[in-house]
């Protein structure tokens, strides 16, 4: 019987599905994010406070992601990754449908359920499906088309607003269901792929991955302060409209989709340990500057930066697949998402209960101060990580039969 795989046409190979798989749930999570503000206070009525019981319930799935790997005793990852887009598609197409504190609540954990697997699975699975020597430049790549993907949306989302005055609704509606289009399509564009080495089932710390633990840890409550507080603080404090609020996340990804390319390169030429020093010492900066900043331009343009520097994430990723055994990539990824929504699920709600509204400043203070952290942990990564040689300081002999 000829073998159905030499029929496939060239774009039909694992780099491309992984850059169709990373760009399907940014285009309507993007809208989701770029609504969010502006969609809870004007609509939603929501204070600091309801949004940050709403981020921290959005949060969980994530807390929740190690039980990804349970699921995979039931299915491959291809297909649980393009059930968890449907999902994700879902709960963003019905937000708009349900205006209410608890409509909102309920609408934002389901299609974070969605989500969180979606990003668990991709990590994975590019780990799992790219060469060493290639992964870095591939998940630029990939980063690069999830920043495409956004400034479509956001410049639909600009247009139907500025142009048409679409309503929440169906502005939801029409980015979910974009996603879902893309997830039928993924499924029956692409044959199924087998990555390098199979799989643990099961879940799997180990000790010799804490540095990695570490930085997953300090990189999900760093993230808060951006998708949570930064946002919140153009829209209260400045008085950011939606149109404004969507012009500024298009500007972000276009910066992102020129820059994640040749960060992926820079990687692979200077070592995760040097690009992540300079992430953290950048983050710093930032923090420290949206503590004190009153220009709303500034604002605007710390923003940006800001989010550039999720791009630089990368270098977390490629240091774990450098030390890791390969058949830990699927299950390490799933408890990496849950060890990186510790403090996402706590941050938003003590944030906003109580630092916020004291003053925005502490919040941000705060956040310099994890970036600091961070920067403390970068400099125990080895200029060339692998397996047995996977920190600096505080080294754990790798046991020759277990890993």
């Amino acid at each position: 019987m000829p073998d159905p795989s030499k029929r496939l046409k060239n774009w039909q190979n694992p780099e491309m599905c992984l850059i169709l798989i990373a760009a399907a749930g940014p285009f309507s999570f993007a809208i989701w994010m770029a609504l969010l503000n502006n969609f809870s206070i004007e609509v939603a009525n929501f204070t600091g406070r309801e949004i940050g019981i709403l981020q921290s319930l959005r949060e969980i799935p994530g807390f929740l992601a190690f039980t990804a790997v349970f699921l995979l005793l039931l299915m491959r990852e291809q297909v649980l990754v393009v059930l968890s887009l449907i999902l994700l598609g879902f709960g963003v197409t019905i937000t708009g449908f349900l205006p209410t504190e608890y409509g909102l609540y309920f609408t934002t954990v389901l299609m974070s359920i969605g989500f969180h697997y979606y990003e668990t699975l991709q990590m994975s699975l590019s780990l799992q499906w790219l060469p060493k020597e290639r992964a870095p430049r591939v998940m630029g790549w990939q980063l690069s088309a999830k920043s495409v993907a956004a400034i479509i949306a956001y410049g639909l989302l600009w247009l139907m607003l500025e142009g048409f005055g679409v309503a929440f609704a169906w502005l939801y509606a029409v980015a979910g269901l974009v996603t879902i289009a893309l997830a039928v399509f993924i499924w029956l564009a692409f044959p199924r792929i087998d990555g390098h080495e199979p799989q643990h089932k099961t879940m799997i710390l180990r000790k010799r991955y804490w540095l990695y633990y570490a930085l997953t840890f300090m990189g999900g409550a760093r993230r808060q302060i951006f998708v949570v507080f930064a946002g919140f603080l153009l829209v209260e404090k400045f008085g950011f409209s939606a149109s404004t609020v969507a012009a500024l996340y298009l500007a972000n990804h276009v910066v992102t989709s020129l820059v994640s390319p040749a960060l992926g390169s820079y990687i692979t030429r200077f070592g995760e340990r040097k690009i992540l020093i300079i992430e953290y010492v950048g983050l710093i900066g930032v923090f420290g500057s949206y503590a004190f900043v009153e220009s709303a331009a500034i604002a605007a343009v710390l923003y940006v930066v800001d989010h550039i520097f999720f791009s630089f994430a990368i270098a977390q990723k490629s240091y774990l697949q450098k030390i890791a055994d390969g058949k830990d990539i699927a299950a390490t990824s799933s408890v990496s998402f849950s060890i990186n929504h510790i403090a996402a699920v706590i941050i938003p709600w003590v944030f906003g209960a109580f630092l916020w509204i004291q003053s925005p400043s502490y919040v941000f203070i705060a956040g310099a101060g994890m970036a600091f952290i961070s920067l403390i942990l970068s400099f125990n990564v080895p200029r060339r990580p692998e397996p047995g040689n996977e920190v600096v300081v505080g080294r754990i002999a790798v046991p020759a039969a277990a890993e």
